[in-house]
């Protein structure tokens, strides 16, 4: 009964609690939420940037997952103006994201000291 139902499952999508997004084929399950997908990706999406990372077999352990959900890939639409990136660009891209957010927070601690009320 479970291989059928296993069967019907095409591409999920997977939310990580670090934010993180994956996206496969499910192949196994248990009560905690474990999972294993196959062909497994992750979408990597940074502005207007995007890219599938490929990872192979993945094995998600349950306490990690935010949600599961079912993606019809043949209505899998992105927004018009996302544009597709090597992997390379796209971890370039996030390094520069980090950088800006961590000067960002440099930047609030030095002003603490002003009192814009």
């Amino acid at each position: 009964m479970l291989a059928s139902a296993l069967d019907d499952v095409g591409k999920i999508l997977v939310l990580l609690r670090d934010g993180r997004k994956l996206m496969g084929t499910l192949r196994s399950f248990d009560q905690f939420a474990n999972a294993v997908l196959e062909g497994a990706c992750e979408r990597v999406i940074v502005g207007e940037q995007y890219c599938d990372i490929p990872l192979g077999l993945y094995v998600i352990r349950g306490e990690n997952v935010v949600l599961i959900g079912d993606l019809d890939t043949e209505r899998e639409e992105l927004p018009p103006n996302m544009i597709r990136v090597s992997e390379t660009e796209i971890k370039r891209a996030q390094k520069v994201e980090r950088e800006a957010s961590e000067l960002r927070g440099t930047m609030r601690k030095r002003m603490e000291f002003l009192d814009f009320d």
